[in-house]
């Protein structure tokens, strides 16, 4: 599932590129997640003026109301001044004067919705409940761990869910995790104040990686220029089950939690 990174560095590899043309056709293929919530019509004449990210939503931003987009779990965009036809998988095509924006999503759990404004019910009930932005200035240390003391779940369950911290999908998870010595399944609650400045530190650490890395491509991934990303090639626990760790040469576990795959170090990260 593409995660945080894969939608940034998605965002930044065509919103430039987007930014001032003018809508001149959609196309829809088969129905996605969620129905557009507006004729295609409706979109022709619209001028892009922005395109903008919260947690893993795309946000583009129109001269006349919002499209919310999100690549599900195996969504990709691409953005090019022209495009071979449209195969079986491609589910949403913009023309726009500047190039073609199409959604690529073989297991159609991704989504184009369109909203008057983030002020939208729609659009309120998709933003809402996103936690704080990782990589930005309001992501606290002390109202991190705040946070953290009032759930009783594992840290990874936590961080997994999105609404305390945004975006940390499960790669990452399992990599800020090992980065700040924390088994996964640690009680989120009894984690103290010196450990979650450790887990915060890593978090952003993780994330920054991974965006200069271009993000992970396990299967369906690539910007919308075409490009894979290489942090997998990097990842010191995540789908290194029974390889050596890195650090200490202990032979790296895996577990199931919440129907996703952890990896951990059993030296490294302490309960």
């Amino acid at each position: 599932m593409p995660e945080l990174p894969e939608v940034e560095v998605t965002r930044r590899s065509f919103a430039d590129r987007i930014a001032g043309a003018s809508v001149e056709r959609v196309r829809l293929g088969k129905p996605l997640r969620w129905p557009l919530g507006c004729a295609p019509d409706g979109l022709v004449g619209r001028r892009v003026q922005a395109v903008q990210r919260r947690g893993k939503y795309l946000l583009v931003q129109l001269d006349a109301g919002w499209l919310l987009l999100h690549l599900g779990m195996s969504g990709s965009l691409q953005f090019a001044a022209a495009l071979p036809p449209p195969g079986a998988h491609d589910h949403f095509e913009m023309h726009t004067s500047r190039g073609l924006l199409r959604l690529h999503d073989p297991r159609r759990f991704g989504a184009v919705v369109h909203v008057p404004s983030l002020d939208d019910t729609r659009a309120r009930k998709l933003l809402d409940g996103l936690g704080v932005e990782p990589l930005e200035a309001g992501f606290d240390p002390l109202a991190f761990h705040r946070s953290l003391q009032m759930r009783r779940a594992s840290i990874k369950q936590v961080l997994l869910a999105g609404d305390i911290v945004v975006g940390v999908g499960n790669i990452y998870a399992s990599e800020a995790l090992f980065l700040a010595g924390i088994r996964p399944t640690t009680r989120a609650d009894r984690i103290s104040r010196p450990r979650a400045a450790r887990l915060h530190r890593a978090i952003v650490d993780v994330l920054q990686r991974a965006l200069a890395l271009g993000g992970s491509t396990l299967r369906d991934f690539s910007s919308a220029e075409g490009q894979s990303g290489y942090f997998q090639l990097d990842a010191m626990v995540y789908d290194r089950a029974g390889q050596p760790c890195r650090v200490c040469a202990t032979p790296i576990r895996s577990l199931r939690q919440g129907q996703r795959s952890t990896y951990y170090c059993p030296l490294c990260q302490r309960p």
